[in-house]
Parts: structure tokens; C-alpha cells; sequence
């Protein structure tokens, strides 16, 4: 581990990453605050509804949006060359030799880039206590569950960073495979958009679409089991490439296989955002789960139909939390179907036994509404605890001070660590 560390701290990759990372999260932030200001009025601008003002959304999606762009480009090389150097050199073939296992050298390798990542989220924590110190709120389950989203993310892309270097010859190559695999899941997670079926099951796993989950507020536990099983299956084929005695890691390499294919089955999921974008009210969820019958919705409306996406982000999204026995199909998957001669687009069906209902509407109270009446239950009103709306946190205060930390004080300190780092080593 320490030869890891070592190695970690004297590559160029890796202090150009935190030289980049630090300048895209001040642009991040400061860019975020300053929206957040305007849209709370600030130099005596009219300000936004206070509801619509929340720091998950103005502040810390932004924020860490610079270290989506950091995971997607930057760190993939920091992690290639951990491997890269030492086949190129042979060094690989000596250590080998040590009495050391194959699973402690790929742990050593781990701990190394889980380092580099924390060290990485510095200037996210130089964030959170500027907007802090500006007055600004945070809810602390929403920041964690942010966090832990881009963990799983950078873990799972830096095993595959392994894995890559790995198995090609050469560090350029792995990098190429690599940003085709990220290309490749962009492509599934736009092809998947209002097709349903095992497509659309697929594509809610890709890299991209778990992220979006977490930036919601949502922590889908099928999603986290998923990405830490691919992220091991990833070192195990590592290892698999490292090893020439291979058998006891392809039988690992089985048990994970069936492992992701029984945690796509897992249904439970836990809304942390502040505001309870991913849930009904409690009340309306606890008359959704009396229902014992599936509901199956039938949605005649193409992927690209506007009202496709609000229905999928704010009805759907809901009721999948609520009724595990929901059948979602779509007509109009693969196809452009805006302008069809077909006089049933846009409707939406829904059927609860032999009970079906037809509308048109893809708001929350009609569809809760009409599913109740299908279901022969009684909506009540609900407790003025739980009709409370979510009061907003306008905060109308420009980013001070963030520039200089940023954009001279990180940066100076980055290129003075790298210098003292390369002296001592030299």
C-alpha cells in the first residue's frame, strides 16, 4: 500500500486532476450562488416562489456536476496508470513473485484511488462551509446521499479504469475503452427513454441514470448493491487478467454475475430529500399499499412528448416506490409516434382487475384520483402536518470571497504540494 500511495502521490495525472478539479468546482459553485441570489432576489430583482428554492437543486447538484465531468475525463487516467506503469516497466511481473495475493494487490490499489478521491472532494468541502458561512441551509441526508451517489460513481468508474488497463496493452488503449464504455451507456440511457421493459430496467443502472437518482434524493438500494457488484466485478476481471492462475477468480466472477441478476429484483428505496419530491403523502401511500391487486398503466405517449418525461419524473418515479405490483407498458416504444393518426395518443390506461379507467392527464391528483376510484378505495384529507409545503431557503448573497480561494489560493497550493513532492522524491 505504501508502494501504491507512493506511486499515487508522484504522478503528474494525479495533481493536474486536483489542479482541474478545484477550478471546475469554483466555477461551479460561484456560477450556482450567483443563480441562487438572482432567483432570490438580489439588487432588488423579483424573487422566485420561496418553494422553489431549494440548495439540493441551486447549490449542490451544480457543485458536483464539475466532479461528473471530473469522473467522466480526469480520473479514469489516474487510475489506468496504477496499472499501466507497472506492465509497461515489468515491474508487474516481479511483484508477482512477492508472497502477497492477487486480492491484496488489487485492496492496495482500492484504498490508493478511494485516497485520491478524498482528497479530490476538498474543494466540494470548501464549498459546503463557504455557502455556510454566507448564511446558506444544507439538509445533511440530502448532502451524504449526494455524496455517497458520486462515491459509487467513481468507484465503479475507477475498477473499470482497472480492469481496462488490465487487459490492453497500453495505457492509451485503456483509455479508449473506457470512454467507450461512458459513450456506450449514454446511448442506452437515451434509447431506453419511454420504451419500458427490460431496456428501460437496464438503462435506470447506467452510471448517468443512478447519479440523476441521488441528485433527486433518492437511494434506490437496488442501484447501490449493482454498483458495487459491477465495480468488484470489474477487479475481479482485473485480476483475472493479472493472474495467470485464474480459476478461483472466474468462479468469483459467476457468483457475481448471479449476484447483479438478483439485485436487479430488489424493490426498496429510501426518499431523503428534504422536500419528499420522490414520495405521495404519507397519507396517499398508505392507501396506494392497501391496494392488493396490479395496477397496469398503459401510456400512449412517445418518449420524446414532454408530458412523457413530467408524467415518468413526477407520477411514475412515485408510484413505483408505493406499489411494488405496478405494470408500466408502452405502445409507442422505438418510435416517433407525435404526429400518428392514432386517436388514442396521449391517453393514459389504467387497469385493476377488470376495472379500467381512461384520461388524458398526467398530474398527481387526477392519477391518484382515478386509481382510487378503480381501486374502490376512498381518498381522506390529508393532515394539515402532512399538506405543509416545503418553505424554500432564499438566500440572496454573492459568492464571496470564493473566487480568490479557487482560483489562486487552490491552485498554488496544489502546484507547491506537487513541487515539495517532487523534490522530496527526487
Amino acid at each position: 500500500m505504501r508502494k501504491d500511495l507512493a506511486e499515487l502521490f508522484t504522478s503528474r495525472a494525479f495533481w493536474l486532476l486536483l489542479l482541474f478539479v478545484g477550478l471546475l468546482t469554483g466555477q461551479s459553485f460561484i456560477s450556482a450562488v450567483d443563480a441562487y441570489a438572482e432567483a432570490s432576489g438580489i439588487g432588488g430583482g423579483a424573487a422566485a416562489l420561496a418553494q422553489g428554492l431549494s440548495p439540493l437543486d441551486g447549490i449542490l447538484v451544480p457543485t458536483a456536476g464539475a466532479y461528473d465531468l471530473a469522473i467522466m475525463l480526469l480520473f479514469p487516467f489516474v487510475a489506468i496508470r496504477l496499472i499501466a506503469s507497472e506492465k509497461s516497466s515489468g515491474a508487474w511481473k516481479l511483484m508477482l513473485q512477492w508472497p502477497v495475493k492477487m486480492r491484496d494487490h488489487l485492496l492496495s490499489k482500492f484504498v490508493a484511488l478511494l485516497v485520491a478521491w478524498l482528497i479530490a472532494l476538498v474543494p466540494f468541502a470548501i464549498a459546503i462551509a463557504l455557502w455556510l458561512s454566507y448564511g446558506g441551509h444544507l439538509d445533511a441526508r440530502e448532502t451524504l446521499n449526494l455524496l455517497f451517489g458520486y462515491t459509487l460513481r467513481y468507484v465503479l468508474t475507477a475498477s473499470v479504469a482497472v480492469a481496462a488497463a488490465a487487459l490492453m496493452p497500453g495505457a492509451a488503449n485503456a483509455a479508449v475503452v473506457v470512454l467507450g464504455l461512458t459513450i456506450g451507456t449514454w446511448a442506452l440511457d437515451f434509447l431506453a427513454a419511454g420504451r419500458g421493459g427490460f431496456v428501460q430496467k437496464l438503462a435506470s443502472f447506467t452510471p448517468a441514470a443512478t447519479v440523476r437518482m441521488f441528485e433527486r434524493g433518492l437511494l434506490r438500494l437496488d442501484a447501490v448493491l449493482i454498483l458495487l457488484l459491477l465495480s468488484l466485478l470489474a477487479f475481479a476481471i482485473a485480476g483475472i487478467a493479472l493472474d495467470p492462475l485464474r480459476k478461483r477468480i472466474s468462479v468469483s466472477i459467476a457468483i457475481l454475475a448471479v449476484a447483479i441478476a438478483l439485485a436487479t429484483q430488489v424493490r426498496t428505496s429510501f426518499d431523503v430529500s428534504e422536500n419528499r419530491r420522490n414520495s405521495f403523502p404519507a397519507a396517499d401511500e398508505r392507501v396506494l399499499a392497501s391496494i392488493r391487486e396490479p395496477l397496469t398503466i398503459t401510456v400512449f405517449l412517445a418518449a420524446e412528448d414532454p408530458r412523457m418525461n413530467d408524467y415518468e419524473n413526477n407520477v411514475l418515479l412515485k408510484l413505483r416506490r408505493a406499489m411494488p405490483r405496478l405494470h408500466v407498458r408502452y405502445p409507442y416504444s422505438g418510435q416517433s409516434a407525435l404526429f400518428e393518426n392514432d386517436d388514442r395518443y396521449g391517453e393514459i390506461h389504467y387497469r385493476i382487475g377488470a376495472k379500467t379507467a381512461v384520461n388524458r392527464s398526467t398530474t398527481e391528483e387526477i392519477v391518484l384520483e382515478t386509481i382510487d376510484t378503480l381501486a374502490g378505495v376512498e381518498r381522506r384529507p390529508l393532515p394539515a402536518a402532512e399538506s405543509s409545503e416545503y418553505p424554500g431557503y432564499p438566500l440572496a448573497k454573492h459568492p464571496a470571497g470564493a473566487a480568490w480561494i479557487f482560483y489562486l489560493v487552490w491552485p498554488v497550493v496544489v502546484i507547491t504540494a506537487w513541487r515539495l513532492r517532487t523534490r522530496r522524491t527526487g
